[in-house]
């Protein structure tokens, strides 16, 4: 890899179209090179063929259309695929195709390795390795899309694999400005959802921003005892805070905010927690997943047990409030909720 070229990827159109015109090319070509790179996932510059030969041959030694380096594959029973992504630097990542019900969705990475250390969750184990780029999340769908089987188009995007997307929301914003442009992938914001485990001042600015995409939170206790063990972040934000904020963010009509939940056994899956959830919830307009815990040997506690967690859900249902339980898929391949990590050795 020659680090002095530009890497095309990471780019948004306006800056494509910069570029081509301190190339001396009009703006349109900046468009046909975007729409090259993004909607049509063309690999080097000799394949964009409506590019005049002069100019790919210029373009050819001063950028590059970088590609996450598939390490591994892995299909599940229940057809969820797991990749793992080689980055330029060595550091890997994972990210998942999940099947479901005529939608097919990309749950991808923003960081390698999370310094957030939840306790249900292995990827927090790893600690931060660092922040990705931009082109380095785009790059994660562009794979995921070379890779999609006859008759397959990815419906969905979650930013809910590795890492908590709001300690980089730069290179997030812009990866989302990147993949919803519709001179590029297209994505509609109404189907990008970024989740995050309650960074406060990351959810105001996001709030702020233009995005327009779906957020959704991971709550996962009723109370600050509970959640200062199982998610050391509320220890900074706590639930009011983070609540607070939820209520302020702006959400057109007909949008939730949606609530995740992980059952734990005897930890936040009572009927008291379900009855203290309903009040938490007041007046926010939301939904709520109830998330079953996938167990791993390094992770301490037990998923609760089926007739809790629909007890549960009973509770929110009876106080008017939507409430699903979100069934796990690739749980044998270790693709489930909270199942993402990277081993030392293998990094």
């Amino acid at each position: 890899m020659n680090e002095n070229l530009i890497d095309l990827v990471g780019l948004l159109r306006s800056e494509v179209e910069t570029l081509m015109g301190e190339l001396g090319q009009p703006a349109y070509r900046g468009r046909q090179l975007f729409h090259w790179v993004q909607a049509r996932r063309a690999q080097d510059v000799d394949a964009m063929t409506s590019l005049p030969r002069g100019l790919r041959a210029v373009l050819a030694e001063c950028v590059r259309v970088s590609r996450p380096e598939i390490a591994r594959v892995q299909r599940s029973l229940d057809g969820t695929r797991k990749y793992l992504f080689r980055l330029d630097d060595g550091e890997k990542i994972e990210s998942v195709l999940i099947p479901d019900d005529g939608r097919l969705t990309a749950c991808i990475s923003t960081q390698a390795g999370c310094p957030l250390a939840c306790r249900f969750c292995l990827t927090g184990l790893m600690g931060l390795r660092r922040n990705l780029g931009a082109a380095e999340i785009v790059g994660q769908i562009l794979v995921l899309q070379d890779r999609l089987e006859q008759g397959e188009r990815i419906s969905n995007i979650v930013l809910m694999g590795m890492g908590e997307p709001l300690l980089n929301l730069p290179q997030v914003e812009r990866a989302i400005r990147i993949l919803s442009d519709e001179q590029g992938a297209n994505f509609s914001p109404r189907r990008i959802t970024l989740s995050t485990a309650g960074h406060v001042p990351g959810s105001q600015k996001l709030a702020a921003s233009d995005l327009g995409v779906n957020l959704a939170v991971s709550l996962s206790a009723t109370t600050d005892a509970v959640r200062d063990e199982i998610m050391p972040i509320n220890r900074r934000w706590p639930i009011a805070d983070l609540l607070a904020a939820c209520r302020a963010y702006p959400l057109p009509n007909r949008r939730r905010l949606t609530f995740e939940y992980v059952m734990l056994n005897g930890v936040n899956d009572s009927p008291g927690d379900a009855k203290r959830l309903v009040g938490l919830l007041h007046g926010i307009q939301c939904k709520i997943n109830l998330i079953p815990f996938n167990t791993a040997p390094d992770l301490p506690d037990r998923p609760s047990p089926r007739e809790r967690v629909e007890a549960f859900q009973r509770i929110l249902q009876d106080a008017g409030l939507t409430a699903t339980i979100r069934e796990s898929r690739g749980w044998d391949i270790s693709a489930a909720c909270g199942m993402l990590r990277v081993q030392k050795e293998n990094a």
